[in-house]
Parts: structure tokens; C-alpha cells; sequence
């Protein structure tokens, strides 16, 4: 018999459901929907589009990548853009606030969810406060250097503690956080502003640059050493590091529930953000690397130098605008996101309900966006968090992995069953029961359907007083081997790409076994591949969430390259990162084992049968009415 099945699982395994019409009622107020796809491209471009592109051009030239610099930053992009269809479809299936730790939470789990909403913490809140001690050394020249300064803002030394304050990074983070408690579409108007800067900027700079190249020649590309002086290796070297300067797109996702028309508008804003910054970026390295040998670039002052070399000086008034501008539109993209993923986590019971509070006058969450502010600046105020950068890059590269597995899920193995309150249990009841009384019905209808398309056959077979079950059973098992062949082939995947990418950075293990081991890991990846291919998708996807969004192409391909990109650059990031997040995890293990585990909105959760749960929905709906 088929009947609905009431149980409980662990919180590790638990599975949230995504956001429906019954929780969003009864649930919490729900952020305003202000932005279109043109706020959305403002939001990625400004946070993605950072002052990276006036500094990174001229250390990775140098030392890696040569004249093709743009070469480098196309592959990125490309590596990006993977991650960029993986957030597409999540974003237009599960259009809520919490951007990956909402995605991974509803197809992973709790467990797994709390640990990248966990690393999302640390990322914005070591991004921001990184921008904003970046901030003061590019304002500085506009009064002549950091001593010309006003008091109130230039850095000072604390005697007999050797602790450099920067009171200039707090107000600016003080100033934005005022911003975004205003209200969503107040603050994306003024990152709007400041990114058109920034872009004009960077249009200056390919315009003035170009003009001066054609007008000159392109000496750059003239040097005996050819496009490639440091090899294919260092092109792919200087495509690693660039990769980071495409981190920011996420942004767009973390404003999902804010957006009128989520299914079109998610799609549309992060595509188009992260194609004009590839484009700028590009035609920027062009330009500086055409201008000037790579080897002569300054690497602080890369485009400024090159300008120079041709006795142009005043541009650079308008780079230190633009990088100023950059750095501004980053700050404003790395405070946005943090108080909605507390929010999310908030709501869901991992944090307090403090965290969860949303204004009603300005339909954001000010209570949330105060804490960060200020802790945020507090951190920028005492703190140089330079050497706490690599950290940044930990929580994007590990919402990244998670994302791309989602998609895996969702497309072959989607949850068949989600959580219901254990207050609605006589509802439940009530279903069950009806369930078993019509399965009768629902099954003579599909046996009528199956004997039809026997043809002369089909009235043998409804004589048959057994193939009703059998039919029924045989297809529920079909479906149930499916999918844990389904399951247990996207471990093996996963296991095969940590193999294949710890042994590729391990320069420290012998050749023979070095290679033995990503013989391994590749042999795995490609047999998981394989069978993935063979098998055939889960119908469910198709009613999954909110359909009628962008769906990600070439699954399983386009994820498993996804999650091999970024579980290397993961690996690479060196042990010094990995031991300072690991404190860090260990901090948050601690936090979710004495609170969050505790309360927990799936803790005395009922999970049932995913094609029931809004039949239940409304049966409460009516009991109550």
C-alpha cells in the first residue's frame, strides 16, 4: 500500500522546505519587492567590479601571466560564469533570502548549511572590513597624502600597544550601514551612482589608453619574449589569482526574495554583471599590457605608471576617483548580503529571532544590519585584516561547491519529502487516512491507462486481480533503486574531485604516487559522470520549488566542472588559511551543537510525503476556518 510516511529525521539531515504561500503566511514579514534587473546588475557589478582590476593588473602581468593577462581573465570568467548558472537556477527555484546557505539548507542540509551560512558570516565581515582599511590609503591622495589628512580620519598608533586605528574605515562602514537601513531601493539607487563612476572610470582608461597605444604603437606586444613569456603554466597560474576578482556576483542571489519578478529578472542581472565586468576587465588588460612592457608595470600603481610612461600624469586624479568609487561599490556589495543570510539563519532557529526582525516602516532588516555595521566597523576601526584576507575566500569558494552540488540533487535525487509543523499532526492524520481510502480509486484509474496501452492484451490484464500491486510496487522500486544509485554516484563524485584536487596541489608527495592518486580521483569523477549521464533525471525537478525560471545546462558536466574548479582553488588557499578558518569552524561547531541544534525549526518537525504537504496545508486552513 501506499501510504504517507510520518517520521523525524536527524538534524543533520534535515531539509527545510522551500518558502510556499503557507509559510510565507504564517511565517514572518517579508521583505519589500523594489528591485528590476537593472538594480540587480547595479548590486553585482558593484560588488563584483572592486578596485582589484587597478592593482591586480600589474602584479599578475609581471610575475605570471605576461601580455596574456587577458587570456587569464577570460578563463576566469569562464570558471565563474559556472558557478553563475548553478546560482541562476537555485536563485529562480528557491527565490528567498540567504542566498547559498538557503539552497544547500533545502537540498543538502541543516548541518551542511550551517556550516557555509557559518563561512558567509566570516566572509562579509572580513570583505568589508578589509575594503573599508582600503578606503583611506586611495582617499589619501586626493588631500595630498594619508598626512594631509583630517584628524578625525587619518590612521593613528596607540602608544604602548602598537595597534594602527583607522577611524576613516569605521565612518565609511558607519555611513553605508545608515544607507541600507533606509531602505533596499535607496541603497541600490546609490550603488547605482557610484558603480556608473567606477565604470566611467574604467571607460576613460580603455579610451585615453587605446588612443595612446594606436597612436604609439603597442609596444607591449612587440617584446622578443612573445605572449606567453611565462609559459601555458603561468597563464593558468594568473587565471587562479584573477578568479577572485569575479567573487561578488553571489550578491545579486542574497536579494532574491527583494526582486518583483524573480524568474526572469535573478537570470537576467547575473549574467549581464558578471559579462560587463569579464568585458571591462579584459579590455583593461589589453589596453596596460599593450602600452607598457610587462615587465615595466609598477605593480601598485599599474595603470597610473602606464599612463605616465607617456608623460600623461592627470589621469590619474581619475583612476584614484575610479578605485575609490571601486572600492566604495565593493563595500556597499559585501554589507548588503551578511543581514540577510542572518535573517535566513534567524529564521529558520540557527540564531535568534533578534536576527530575524524586519522593520516595518523600511521593509529591511535594520536589527541585523545594525549588528553588522558596527561590528564590522569596529573590526575595520582596531584591526588590519590584510593577512585575514585568504579567509574572504573561503566562504565563496565553499558556497560555490555547494551550490553546484544542489544542482546535482535537485536534478536527480530532489527531496521527496518535506517538514511539516508537528502541530498540524491531526491534519496529517487526516490525510493519511483519506490516502489509504482513495489509493484504491487513484490505482484502477492507472491500471485502466496501463491496459490501454497493451492494446487486444489490456482486458487480460484487468482481470488480473494481482497486477495492481505489482505494477504500483514494481515502479515505486524502480524509482526508489534510482535514486540511491543516484545518491550514492554523486558522493562518489564528490570523493572523486577531493581526491583529484588535494593530490594536483600536493607538490610535497613523490611523482609516482602524486599522479597515482589523481589517476584515482579522475577515475572516479569520470565513472560518476558516466553513470550520472545513464541515468535518467528525476521527473520531480520539474515541480520543484518555483518553476518557470532559468534551468543550468549540461548536467551533469556544467556542475561536476564547478565543483572540481573550486574544490582546487579551495585546497590551494595554504595551510596558514586553512588552520585561522578552522578556528573559526570550530567556533561555530560549538554555537550549533549548545544553540542552534536546540532550536531549530526542524526539531519536532513531521516529514511527509512532499505531493501531500499542501493537501495538509489546507486542511489546517479549513479546521481552523
Amino acid at each position: 500500500e501506499i501510504v504517507l510516511k510520518k517520521k523525524k529525521l536527524s538534524l543533520v539531515d534535515g531539509r527545510k522546505q522551500v518558502d510556499s504561500v503557507h509559510l510565507r503566511r504564517e511565517g514572518h514579514t517579508q521583505l519589500a519587492r523594489k528591485l528590476s534587473a537593472v538594480d540587480l546588475v547595479a548590486i553585482g557589478v558593484g560588488a563584483t567590479l572592486g578596485a582589484g582590476v587597478y592593482i591586480l593588473v600589474g602584479t599578475v602581468a609581471r610575475e605570471h601571466s605576461g601580455p596574456a593577462l587577458t587570456i587569464s581573465f577570460l578563463i576566469a570568467g569562464i570558471a565563474a560564469a559556472l558557478s553563475a548558472f548553478c546560482y541562476a537556477e537555485l536563485a529562480c527555484r528557491c527565490p528567498s533570502a540567504g542566498s547559498a546557505y538557503h539552497y544547500t539548507y533545502i537540498c543538502v542540509g541543516e548541518g551542511f548549511a550551517w556550516l557555509v551560512g557559518w563561512a558567509l558570516i566570516l566572509e562579509y565581515t572580513i570583505g568589508s572590513s578589509a575594503v573599508a582599511r582600503g578606503i583611506t590609503p586611495n582617499l589619501a591622495l586626493f588631500f595630498g597624502g594619508e598626512e594631509k589628512l583630517p584628524a578625525f580620519l587619518a590612521r593613528h598608533t596607540i602608544p604602548g600597544l602598537g595597534i594602527v586605528v583607522d577611524p576613516c574605515a569605521a565612518v565609511l562602514i558607519l555611513i553605508v550601514t545608515v544607507l541600507l537601513c533606509i531602505g533596499i531601493k535607496e541603497s541600490t539607487l546609490a550603488q547605482t551612482i557610484i558603480t556608473t563612476v567606477n565604470v566611467s572610470a574604467l571607460l576613460f582608461i580603455i579610451i585615453a589608453g587605446g588612443y595612446l597605444g594606436f597612436k604609439n604603437g603597442w609596444i607591449g606586444y612587440e617584446i622578443p619574449s612573445g605572449y606567453f613569456p611565462f609559459g601555458v603554466n603561468g597563464m593558468f597560474t594568473g587565471c587562479a589569482i584573477v578568479f577572485f576578482s569575479y567573487i561578488g556576483f553571489d550578491s545579486v542571489t542574497s536579494t532574491a526574495e527583494e526582486v518583483k519578478n524573480p524568474q526572469s529578472d535573478l537570470p537576467l542581472g547575473i549574467a549581464l554583471a558578471l559579462s560587463i565586468c569579464c568585458i571591462l576587465y579584459m579590455l583593461v588588460s589589453i589596453i596596460i599590457v599593450g602600452l607598457v612592457p610587462y615587465y615595466d608595470l609598477d605593480p601598485d600603481t599599474p595603470i597610473s605608471s602606464a599612463f605616465a610612461s607617456y608623460g600623461v600624469q592627470w589621469p590619474v586624479y581619475i583612476i584614484t576617483a575610479g578605485a575609490v568609487t571601486a572600492l566604495c561599490s565593493s563595500l556597499l556589495g559585501s554589507l548588503l548580503p551578511q543581514p540577510r543570510v542572518l535573517m535566513a539563519m534567524a529564521r529558520d532557529g540557527l540564531l535568534p529571532s533578534f536576527f530575524s526582525d524586519i522593520n516595518e516602516f523600511t521593509l529591511v532588516p535594520v536589527k541585523s544590519t545594525i549588528t553588522t555595521g558596527v561590528f564590522a566597523a569596529a573590526l575595520a576601526f582596531f584591526m588590519d585584516v590584510s593577512q585575514l584576507a585568504g579567509m574572504v575566500s573561503v566562504g565563496t569558494l565553499l558556497a560555490f561547491t555547494t551550490a553546484a552540488v544542489s544542482v546535482l540533487i535537485l536534478r536527480y535525487v530532489p527531496p521527496d519529502e518535506v517538514p511539516v509543523p508537528s502541530s498540524l499532526q491531526k491534519s496529517i492524520d487526516s490525510i493519511s487516512s483519506r490516502c489509504c481510502g482513495n489509493i484504491q480509486e487513484i490505482s484502477n484509474n492507472n491500471l485502466k491507462d496501463l491496459a490501454c496501452s497493451f492494446g487486444s492484451k489490456g482486458d487480460a490484464l484487468l482481470r488480473n486481480p494481482l497486477i495492481e500491486k505489482g505494477v504500483v510496487a514494481q515502479d515505486v522500486q524502480k524509482g526508489q533503486m534510482r535514486r540511491k544509485i543516484a545518491a550514492w554516484t554523486i558522493t562518489l563524485l564528490c570523493i572523486g574531485v577531493l581526491i583529484l584536487a588535494s593530490s594536483a596541489s600536493a607538490e610535497f608527495l613523490p611523482s609516482i604516487l602524486r599522479f597515482t592518486l589523481c589517476g584515482v580521483g579522475g577515475v572516479f569523477l569520470l565513472c560518476s559522470l558516466i553513470v550520472l549521464t545513464c541515468i535518467e533525471q528525476d521527473d520531480a525537478r520539474h515541480g520543484f520549488g518555483h518553476t518557470g525560471g532559468f534551468i543550468c545546462p549540461f548536467v551533469p558536466f556544467l556542475p561536476a566542472a564547478c565543483i572540481l574548479v573550486n574544490t582546487y582553488l579551495l585546497i590551494d588557499l595554504g595551510a596558514a588559511t586553512w588552520i585561522r578558518v578552522s578556528v573559526w569552524f570550530v567556533i561555530g561547531a560549538l554555537v550549533y551543537i549548545f544553540y542552534s541544534r536546540k532550536h531549530s525549526s526542524l526539531l519536532n518537525a513531521v516529514y511527509v510525503p512532499s505531493a501531500y504537504a499542501n493537501e495538509i496545508y489546507r486542511s489546517s486552513s479549513a479546521s481552523v476556518a
